[in-house]
Order: C-alpha cells, then sequence, then structure tokens
C-alpha cells in the first residue's frame, strides 16, 4: 500500500505549520505533565496533519510522549469511512497504536451535536483504558472563529475553541495543538502530501450550521479580507473562559 505519510525535512510550509504548532504546545502548555498523548483520528486533512505533526515534534524540544490514535468508525461516522487498513498503516509505520470503536448511527437520528458527544465519549473512554488523559483534536483556527460566531449570533456570547480544556466529567483535557493554523495552510500541506483527497462523507454535516456559517465568513470576508484571522485572534485574546469553570 502506497501511504501517504508526512515527515521532516518540511517545506516552507510544513516549517511554518510546525512552528504555529510548537507556539501553541509552548504557549497554552498543552503536553505539560504527559508521557501520553493521544490523537482524535478521524481520517481527514486535520488530524492526519496533527498526527504526522507531533509524531515529528515529539522528542524535538518537547517531552517524548507515546502517541495513541483513537478512530470512531462506522457508516455515518465524521471522517471520510475510511478502510481500516489505511489508518492503521499508516498508524502502523509511524509506530504509533491505533485503537479502533465502532459508533452505530441510524441515518434517521442523524444530528451533529448529539452525534458528536457521542463519538468524544467513546474516544474518551478508549483513552483511559489506555492510561491516556489528555486527547489532541484537529480543530483548527477557522474551527475557532465558526465557534465564535456561532456562539455570539446563538446565544450572545463571545467564546471558541480553548486551547486547553479540562473535561470534568470525563476525567481527560482536550488541546488544540492547531488552533493557530488555517484551514488554507492544512489543505495545501495535504495536497502536497497527498492525502488531501479524503473528505467527510456524513449526509447532515454537508449543510450543518458550521458550513453555513463558514459560508457566511466567506462573505464577510470579501469586505474584510482578514476576519477570519482576526475574529480568531480577538477569541483568544478576548473570549469567555467560562468553560473552565469547574
Amino acid at each position: 500500500m502506497n501511504l501517504p505519510i508526512a515527515s521532516p525535512p518540511w517545506t516552507k510550509l510544513g516549517r511554518t505549520i510546525e512552528s504555529k504548532i510548537r507556539k501553541a504546545l509552548y504557549e497554552f502548555e498543552l503536553l505539560d505533565g504527559n508521557d501520553k498523548i493521544g490523537i482524535a483520528l478521524s481520517g481527514g486533512k486535520d488530524s492526519l496533519t496533527l498526527l504526522f505533526m507531533l509524531k515529528a515534534i515529539l522528542g524535538r524540544g518537547f517531552p517524548d510522549c507515546k502517541l495513541y490514535a483513537f478512530h470512531v468508525s462506522g457508516t455515518f461516522s465524521c471522517g471520510a469511512s475510511l478502510q481500516q487498513d489505511y489508518l492503521s498503516a499508516i498508524c502502523r509505520d509511524l509506530d504509533v497504536e491505533y485503537v479502533v470503536k465502532h459508533a452505530e448511527q441510524e441515518r434517521d437520528s442523524l444530528e451533529c451535536y448529539s452525534c458528536s458527544r457521542k463519538r468524544r465519549t467513546m474516544i474518551f473512554d478508549a483513552a483511559k483504558e489506555r492510561g491516556v488523559t489528555t486527547i489532541a483534536f484537529g480543530h483548527h483556527q477557522d474551527d475557532n472563529a465558526q465557534t465564535i460566531l456561532m456562539n455570539l449570533l446563538h446565544k450572545g456570547e463571545f467564546a471558541g475553541n480553548l486551547p486547553k480544556i479540562p473535561m470534568q466529567q470525563y476525567g481527560v483535557t482536550i488541546v488544540r495543538p492547531l488552533i493557530f493554523v488555517s484551514e488554507a495552510e492544512i489543505q495545501h500541506f495535504a495536497e502536497h502530501h497527498h492525502f488531501r483527497r479524503i473528505t467527510c462523507q456524513c449526509p447532515v454535516g454537508q449543510n450543518s450550521m458550521r458550513k453555513q456559517v463558514d459560508r457566511l465568513l466567506q462573505n464577510i470576508e470579501e469586505l474584510y479580507p482578514h476576519a477570519r484571522d482576526n475574529i480568531a485572534k480577538a477569541g483568544l485574546l478576548y473570549g469567555s473562559k467560562k468553560a473552565l469553570s469547574p
């Protein structure tokens, strides 16, 4: 099998992404106190970029944590409905333990919020079984801007994706090392290393509220070209930290 493994030496873009991830890891202390780190691996461009980058970074200026990849499969799971041997082969090549959980989901009951919670809970449980209490998700700068706009318009809250958030109820911590990295940078990186072809196959996700907000941001950018970047930055600087409250 011809695997799209991304590894150093990087192009200029790869070095830029690594630098931004290192900044997030350092600035928000995302790896502190850990000897094991999990990655929520959907198999899409974001989580694969995160996997390749963390594998390259760990042990080089940061603790050499053991990496685990947690994948939730299922007909309508977010990601690409990938063949299991594809992701398992990538993880095997990288010497990353690959763990699969299967989600049962019916088309008639599909809904993004409840599906996301269920998948996260499965990942958290699988991680804790292996002594992993910090799990990295592939949420990037654009995801943060979308979340801020959704919360602002729906709830009147100025709150985005926090880089590090203890999930008290579950006994794990979520970290987001891609928080400074734009989706465009990830797309170009994935194209260069030949894994951008993987896309979400969920029929509900194609027209979710997040997709609609992304289109709204595209319209705003016609007037304010740096809107997405500025919204994400403002969220990190001034956004609500209510989610950190016990």
